[in-house]
């Protein structure tokens, strides 16, 4: 081989040998965050689910309405309140 090649191949091997350092090293650092991270990942992911089927909403309303008729109206007021900043915020 010609010594390019040869250096070449050299410093692939030690930038493999750091990148594998890099991995532990941050696998150990973030250790700490595992859980709430993957605590907040479930959120998101409920989140989107929601989002994806809007029709879960309407099932509880109906429910709490069923259940509850004089605290469903104070818990609509809410939940529109809510839904109606989340909208604005949003910037749609």
């Amino acid at each position: 081989m010609n010594k390019k090649l040869i250096r070449l191949a050299e410093r692939r091997e030690r930038l493999v040998t750091r990148a594998a350092e890099q991995r532990v090293a941050l696998a150990q650092n973030i250790e700490p965050y595992r859980i709430p991270l993957g605590l907040a990942d479930r959120g998101i992911n409920a989140l989107r689910y929601i989002k994806s089927h809007p029709e879960w909403i309407v099932g509880v309303v109906v429910l709490l309405a069923a259940l509850r008729p004089g605290r469903a109206g104070k818990w609509l007021g809410r939940g529109w309140v809510t839904w109606r900043l989340m909208y604005t915020l949003r910037g749609r």
